[in-house]
């Protein structure tokens, strides 16, 4: 058994330990209300957005435009979403395996759609180029091997539609040059505190049925828009498309339309990642400060055994003395 003093040192060690989990999980929760307050603030945006798009999608058939036209050949690119610091338990581990699996076979994100083997399309080997927001995710993708075109690691926490800028116009810039046929975005869906899901979605070129399955997909966890407001409404209100008049040059104006639509989808899919992030830093620090402190329990009984057992042999030691004297 430990010495009484080592025990202590233990003990000490631990609260020291349990102080600074504590502090992370109360910062994380502070951050995480921000995070989250914005994610939810900007989601009806972002679903009355591609609704605007699914209205337009009726007149796609008449505009020619690389955002909404299928190609055969070309490279992917994948946008892999993840954070700059580790201690929040699995956020980056299940998004990375969410982006490997994606390297490895392509699992379409379109609900209803089959596997295709990433590497042989018609027997043709795809190239991947990856593009990574977040320090933990560039370190994953360059371990392993992957091609990684560019890094975003200054992205603030509390972040603006600004500061996605950058990201968005390099993204649109290649496809609209042809560098890419498909680029898709790995990321963690915030559903509650406890529940983060690492998800893939397809991000250009947009479809008419991946624009509506997305909605969907979004009105699941979306409010409602009114309090008083029926699911007959909701259904309504999905299914309803409304007649756009173009006045000028139509395609200039989709052009203009569908980059602001995808620069805010790529916004609104940062802000589910940081608010993912800090949920699950807060409950990973949780966890540690609730070992910790069972931790400190356990080893304070140790210590007043270890204690009490000393004090027990002193006494043997005094009694055997003095009867040894007599």
């Amino acid at each position: 058994m430990a010495s009484t003093k080592e025990i202590k040192q233990r003990i000490k060690s631990v609260k020291n330990t349990k102080k600074i989990t504590k502090a992370m999980e109360l910062v994380a929760a502070s951050k995480m209300r921000r995070a989250v307050s914005s994610a939810l603030a900007s989601r009806l945006y972002a679903t009355y957005s591609w609704n605007v798009l699914t209205s337009l999608s009726v007149r796609l058939d008449d505009i020619n435009h690389p955002f909404f036209m299928e190609k055969k050949e070309g490279k992917t690119l994948l946008i892999l979403i993840t954070s700059n610091t580790g201690l929040c338990g699995a956020y980056n581990t299940q998004v990375i395996k969410k982006a490997i699996s994606m390297l490895k076979t392509k699992i379409s994100p379109t609900p209803g759609v089959g596997e295709t083997p990433l590497h042989q399309v018609s027997g043709k080997e795809i190239k991947v180029d990856i593009i990574t927001v977040g320090k933990k995710g560039d370190g994953a993708m360059r371990r392993t091997g992957q091609n990684v075109i560019a890094s975003f690691v200054d992205i603030p926490d509390n972040k603006t539609l600004f500061d996605i800028v950058p990201l968005s116009k390099l993204i649109v810039d290649e496809y609209k040059k042809g560098e890419y046929k498909d680029i898709f975005v790995a990321y963690t869906d915030f559903i509650s505190a406890l529940n983060q899901k690492a998800n893939m979605r397809k991000l250009l070129p947009i479809s008419k049925q991946e624009i509506k399955e997305l909605i969907d997909t979004i009105n699941e966890v979306l409010p409602p828009l009114d309090k008083g407001r029926t699911e007959e409404g909701s259904e309504k209100r999905e299914n309803s498309e409304t007649p756009y008049i173009f006045e000028g040059d139509a395609v200039a104006l989709v052009e203009s339309l569908a980059e602001k639509i995808i620069r805010t989808q790529i916004y609104q899919m940062t802000l589910e990642s940081s608010a993912s992030e800090q949920s699950s830093r807060m409950v990973a620090m949780k966890n540690a400060t609730d070992a910790a402190g069972e931790m400190i329990s356990d080893l304070t009984l140790v210590f007043n055994k270890a204690r009490q057992a000393g004090i027990t042999q002193e006494i043997s030691e005094i009694s055997a003395g003095m009867a040894s004297v007599n």
